[in-house]
């Protein structure tokens, strides 16, 4: 009896996305159209991506066109996170322009008369040897791409490469710079609406009182809906309806009880968390040699994506059906949590995604696309657009989680580690919309007929959420690494850039520098001797290079240096970081060095950016950044409450790439995270010979080190 054999598995998201033509169009008009379904966030993804149809194709990568993500026709990529966008969506394009090319080049030969081996490509004209010509737009049809992917034609290798290895410019930076409105915040609709939400004023507040009717008689006011603790309000311009929304504030009634813990990160202690031991090594011959030990505690407070624009999305309902306009990371996943609220099929709704104005993370984009359909749907035929203010993105938001790491290591007489032991206490990394056992949206919890929020939870290893980059990459004969997550959580947490592995690498590495301090060693010697990873070693080695690190430099009192290092996730990009600081009043980096292996480089510039953003980021979460809250409320509304780096502030930032075209590309969008957080604490240590162990390393907290 015969069977079937299933179908192979194809790379990247082809799998879950086989439709050739799902992915590139060929087009009459000398253009190719590329419709990836990862989005576009700031890291400059699609230009890179663009890149690799273009490099597949044999075209300039001017003929290269971008539809926006739009759940009507986009491949479903999930969501655009965890830095995998090469890896899914590129490795996707690669494969199926190459195929694209493949059968163009078919069409050409029986055209021309010649066999495949007698023609060659010039960016989209094809050419014989018998000096016949046609072009990829000349056989360009309605059917030409109408067929199952296969992944049967191999890419290019990477010595033929033209454009990928090379910094094109971004794709998206032109309009920004120029002021040419290109996010979700400038779209205008024809007949649009305004509206605003009148948030509860804490977690489990409840609506006692509302005097609706001053509220309708201001003007602009189209509508006021109300839906158990839910409240907004649709005016026909912007200004009217922030004016009704503070009216609408200010006369609701709410009732509050005390329910937030003691802002502390160590109350993750206290509560009832799920213990894992997530890596395991035993070798009794090596723990017997041990001498001495160590141990610490390291701590992160919840933290915000303090985008700069607050989250904005636009909605239309007409006919029974949604049209939503969003800055979502995922627009498949937010379209079914939507559904399940609205009360309506899938395919009712159409997601297009638009840019926003910064995030890198689960913050209110998808939340802020709900309160715009509910209004919406107040509203039936007129668009309505929904911009949070800035109260609402700091006080709703999803924030990343606090956590508390305690390391513990012992030492031989020869200065090794002989045992490591890592536990960490965190909530959740991953609330995003998607899950199926309920729904990850702010408004569908406030409504009168209140949607179940989905389990907090994290992804799981090798990537990971709390326990991102707990797993150290140093080599220790007895290791154990305990996760110890807390899914309650009495304020909302998600996924910031990174997840966990801010918090994780900045234990592992600063207590990395604890100990190589305890065994007389130079912090980078102590790393190499306990790294057997080639790579790894490679981008300490070129990082040291580069920032000229002399062995057991000590700073002057004032200045120090830092290093630390990680592979991101364990299997993505490699990055070494050196700081320098300077401590005076307050801890300020002034430059950082970094090293990045990231695999085979689509377009250096874009991992260069993304390094030094990264590596700025952090600086500005290690120094300044805490949501705040009392026993009810978050207290964090304002800027002046959420101070971040100012530009005046920003290190010079010096990145060397390590560019390997015989290996696949990794993720380098959150490789620096880590290790920049430890590289300061390391710097401080060095400069003034105190260890700094909270986040953020604040002069409140400088001064008090230095008194002990």
């Amino acid at each position: 009896m015969s069977t079937t054999p299933p179908p192979r598995t194809l790379p990247g998201s082809l799998e879950g996305n086989r439709a050739l033509d799902q992915w590139l169009r060929i087009n009459r008009d000398g253009t190719v159209t590329i419709f990836p379904g990862k989005v576009e966030i700031g890291q400059g993804i699609l230009t890179a991506l663009m890149q690799i149809a273009a490099e597949e194709l044999d075209v300039a990568v001017e003929r290269i066109r971008l539809a926006p993500a739009d759940t009507s026709y986009s491949p479903n990529e999930g969501m655009t996170s965890g830095s995998r966008s090469v890896q899914e969506s590129g490795m996707a394009l690669r494969y199926a322009a190459a195929e694209a090319r493949d059968i163009l080049l078919a069409r050409a030969a029986a055209r021309l008369g010649a066999s495949l081996e007698q023609l060659s490509v010039a960016d989209g004209e094809i050419i014989g040897r018998n000096g016949g010509r046609t072009t990829y737009w000349e056989l360009a049809s309605d059917d030409l791409l109408k067929r199952e992917a296969t992944a049967e034609v191999p890419p290019k290798p990477a010595e033929q490469h033209t454009l990928v290895g090379t910094s094109v410019r971004r794709h998206d930076i032109p309009a920004k710079v120029t002021g040419v409105p290109s996010y979700v915040h400038d779209l205008e609709l024809p007949g649009m609406l305004h509206g605003r939400i009148a948030r509860p004023p804490s977690r489990r507040a409840r609506l006692a009182v509302l005097d609706a009717a001053e509220v309708r008689a201001l003007p602009g006011v189209a509508a006021i809906v109300r839906d158990g603790n839910f409240l907004g309000v649709v005016a026909e311009r912007e200004e009217q309806a922030v004016r009704a929304q503070r009216r609408m504030a200010r006369s609701a009634r709410w009732e509050e009880a005390a329910t937030l813990p003691v802002n502390d990160p160590r109350y993750l202690l206290e509560m009832k968390s799920e213990d894992e031991v997530i890596s395991e090594k035993n070798d009794a011959t090596a723990a017997a040699r041990s001498s001495q030990t160590l141990h610490a505690e390291y701590t992160r407070p919840l933290i915000a994506h303090a985008s700069l624009g607050p989250s904005c999305a636009i909605a239309r309902f007409e006919h029974g059906a949604y049209t939503v306009w969003t800055h979502s990371q995922g627009i498949f996943p937010l379209r079914g949590h939507l559904a399940k609220v609205l009360g309506v099929a899938e395919n009712s709704i159409v997601v297009i995604h638009v840019e926003g104005a910064g995030c890198y993370g689960h913050n209110g984009a998808d939340d802020v696309a709900l309160d715009a359909a509910l209004l919406a749907r107040a509203l039936p035929g007129r668009p309505v657009r929904v911009q949070w203010m800035r109260e609402d993105e700091f006080g709703w938001e999803p924030y990343g989680s606090a956590m508390v790491v305690k390391m513990s290591a012992a030492l031989d007489t020869a200065g090794h580690v002989v045992s490591w032991t890592h536990d960490l206490w965190s909530h959740g990394h991953s609330t995003r919309p998607g899950p199926k056992d309920g729904v990850n949206l702010l408004a569908a919890w406030h409504l009168a007929q209140p949607a179940k929020a989905a389990t907090p939870g994290n992804p799981p290893l090798p990537g990971g959420g709390s326990h991102r980059n707990a797993i150290p990459l140093y080599d220790f004969p007895n290791q154990r690494v305990t996760n110890h997550l807390v899914r309650d959580a009495p304020l909302r947490t998600s996924s910031l850039r990174s997840l966990g592995a801010h918090a994780n690498v900045f234990a592992i590495e600063s207590f990395m520098d604890e100990l190589a301090r305890a065994a007389g060693a130079d912090p980078i010697e102590f790393r190499l001797r306990h790294l057997k990873d080639a790579r790894a070693r490679a981008v300490i080695e070129a990082v040291a290079k580069k920032a000229g690190w002399r062995s057991r430099e000590q700073g002057d009192g004032t200045r120090g240096r830092g290093i630390a290092f990680a592979r991101y996730k364990n299997l993505g990009c490699y990055v070494a970081v050196i700081v320098e600081v300077e401590a005076g009043r307050e801890v300020q980096v002034k430059r950082a060095y970094a090293a990045v292996d990231a695999g085979q480089v689509i377009n250096p510039d874009g991992i260069i950016n993304q390094t030094e953003g990264g590596i700025i980021q952090t600086v500005s979460w290690t120094l300044k950044e805490q949501i705040n809250f009392d026993r009810e409320r978050v207290t964090t509304r304002t800027w002046e409450d959420y101070p971040i780096l100012t530009f005046a502030e920003a290190p010079a930032v010096d990145v060397v790439l390590i560019n390997r075209p015989d290996q696949p590309s990794l993720g380098a969008g959150e490789g620096a995270q880590g290790p920049t957080g430890a590289a300061i604490a390391n710097a401080v240590y060095n400069a003034l010979g105190v260890r700094l162990r909270d986040m953020p390393l604040t002069r409140d907290r400088l001064i008090a080190a230095v008194a002990q």
